[in-house]
């Protein structure tokens, strides 16, 4: 159970890689420093503001969107308008990865940020399996976010202009979609995303600046699932995290990343358009 609560956040994560790269086609690694940013908004919410959790989750799946936001119109949109190739963005993605983490050690510190105490130690009993509240809670919630978005995207007229833009942007353009507005709004997206999951990563594992490298296994799950598949990336976060928790339990807990990044090399080597995405002739 612990596996797939891990998995539900990994999904968190995975999607909002996706949706990015299904409209842009790169890799944000300027993502993980969003989840890393987002976790401190958490974190003060919760112990400077005194705010209920209700309250602090929504706080910082707003903050995270605006950061999100901001990430896209400072760092990619003059890149986009000059029809740059992909590696330029994500040459200017690692560069604001590296900038917002060193913002972080200026102004807040090295030091890790533990979170309040917000669910009790106590597990819960499934089916003769234990799971912990937290766990429990990451799971639905995980399950709730990734079931409204998908509806968003499936039965809504802007939800169908961002598959039109993903499927083909130039089409899209000459039918009257707002591009520009488009791959905002799925910033927008990818950040409320990026807020779940630096919450329930924090309260899991604290803030710290350097916790961005955890959604190196969002990476993963994301390369598993397909990129720019949304339902693969799901799948590919729950896969990841059931194998991660039978490989920490049944051979060593030490091996677990390099089992996760040998998965990744298989997959780029063998199926480089994962379970569930399209081919591409380029990927960065």
């Amino acid at each position: 159970m612990t596996g797939i609560a891990l998995g539900g956040v990994y999904a968190l994560m995975a999607v909002g890689y996706s949706l990015i790269f299904s409209i842009l086609n790169f890799s944000n690694f300027a993502y993980g420093s969003i989840i890393m940013l987002a976790s401190y908004i958490g974190y003060y919410a919760l112990t400077s503001f005194g705010a209920p959790f209700p309250v602090a989750l929504l706080v910082t799946m707003l903050g995270a969107a605006l950061l999100s936001f901001l990430n896209e119109r400072i760092a990619y949109s003059s890149l986009r308008k000059r029809n740059a190739p992909s590696l330029y963005f994500m040459i200017s993605a690692m560069g604001t990865s590296i900038f917002l983490e060193n913002i972080v050690y200026a102004t807040i510190g090295a030091s890790f940020k533990a979170y309040p105490p917000l669910f009790t130690q106590m597990s819960v009993d499934l089916g003769g399996s234990t799971i912990g509240k937290l766990d429990l809670f990451a799971i639905i919630f995980s399950v709730v976010a990734i079931y409204v978005l998908n509806y968003f995207i499936r039965h809504t007229r802007t939800g169908i202009a961002i598959r039109a833009a993903s499927y083909d942007s130039t089409i899209a353009q000459i039918n009257g979609v707002n591009l520009k507005y488009i791959i905002g709004l799925v910033f927008v997206l990818a950040g409320m995303l990026a807020g779940i999951s630096g919450a329930f990563l924090g309260m899991k594992y604290m803030a710290y600046p350097t916790m961005g490298w955890i959604t190196n296994k969002a990476y993963i799950a994301a390369v598993i699932g397909g990129l720019g598949s949304l339902p693969g990336a799901v799948i590919g976060g729950l896969i990841l995290g059931i194998l991660e928790s039978f490989v920490s339990v049944y051979i060593s807990s030490t091996l677990r990343d390099v089992f996760s990044f040998s998965i990744l090399i298989a997959f780029l080597l063998l199926m480089p358009s994962g379970l569930f995405g399209k081919y591409l002739e380029e990927k960065v």
